[in-house]
């Protein structure tokens, strides 16, 4: 297809994310407020968009608890700042299988299989504007961690997702994941305008060359809206590659931990270096509100007003 660079693009920030990254750098945010504050910070730097795990304060482990999901929620929609908040929904599908010769029982360390209402708990309490649905089952990483998403239990998210009136983000590591989710807008389980976030260079997904992004850009429907990264060192090409093919941009922590070689980053500074590229490739950040416009997304008012 023709590309055609996109001039007015919203930066998205993943703030924490699930990843084993908290004892890899003391700026990966831990609580609840340091949530909330870091995702604050990177939305005065310039992200519309602020994408949230939770982690468990003190270990710093993934969680799905619904009073720090809830805590963070309200911190950033009574903070000063406007922003959109995405919230995942990718935990609660982990399978951590046994040696390959006994692969069952599943390794309990590890493991999380719940069903469809238990992984959308946390957005049917919060109604985050945006909440993340990951399109399909990956090896991820770790030799024996595979990312569980059956078309049975991915449809019955999409409908949950929809009844609350919050937008689905299809998170896609791969272009089957794109033919799922074309699936989903056909059997009416998605609406458009579709989001979807190309998620390049996790292993074992999508690879980040660019013959395979493209193979992935051109797989997105020209009505839908896509936004783009790459994790580690190519966090910051990827922003400049998601703009020239007409997308929008995802940097934070989740993804990358270093603002250069041997500095450990913030958010902000990730937003603000790639705020940087966005307007020297001569293309306008846009704010919360043209999003909200652009996808007809729902701001929600703080707890209690």
């Amino acid at each position: 297809m023709p590309l055609e660079m996109n001039r007015n693009v919203f930066i998205t920030c993943a703030v924490t994310g699930s990843g084993g990254t908290q004892d890899k750098s003391a700026l990966v945010p831990r609580s609840p407020k340091q949530i909330a504050d870091s995702a604050i910070a990177a939305a005065k730097a310039g992200a519309a968009v602020v994408h949230c795990h939770v982690r468990d304060p003190e270990t710093g482990a993934p969680s799905r608890n619904l009073e720090y999901y809830r805590e963070v929620t309200d911190r950033i929609r009574s903070s000063d700042v406007d922003c959109v908040l995405n919230l995942t929904a990718g935990m609660g599908g982990d399978m951590t299988f046994g040696s390959a010769e006994n692969p069952l029982p599943l390794n309990e360390r590890g493991t999380d299989m719940v069903g469809a209402t238990e992984r959308l708990a946390h957005v049917a309490e919060c109604l985050p504007e945006i909440c993340t649905l990951d399109c399909g089952t990956m090896n991820f990483a770790e030799a024996d961690y595979v990312m569980t998403n059956t078309p049975g239990m991915l449809r019955a998210m999409a409908e949950q997702i929809q009844k609350l009136g919050v937008k689905a983000e299809i998170e896609a590591f791969d272009t089957g994941h794109l033919w799922f989710a074309k699936q989903l807008v056909d059997e009416g389980l998605i609406a458009d305008p579709v989001l979807v976030q190309l998620c390049m260079g996790v292993p074992w997904g999508a690879p980040d060359d660019m013959n395979t992004f493209m193979a992935m850009v051109n797989n997105v429907p020209p009505s839908w809206t896509f936004s783009a990264f790459s994790i580690g060192r190519n966090e910051m090409p990827y922003a400049a590659a998601a703009v020239l093919t007409g997308g929008n941009v995802r940097v934070g922590l989740e993804d990358n931990l270093f603002l250069e070689r041997g500095v450990l980053a913030t958010n902000e500074q990730l937003v603000e270096k790639a705020a940087n590229i966005v307007t020297s490739m001569g293309a306008n950040v846009i704010g919360p509100a043209e999003v909200r416009k652009q996808l007809s997304l729902t701001k929600r008012a703080p707890a209690g007003s």
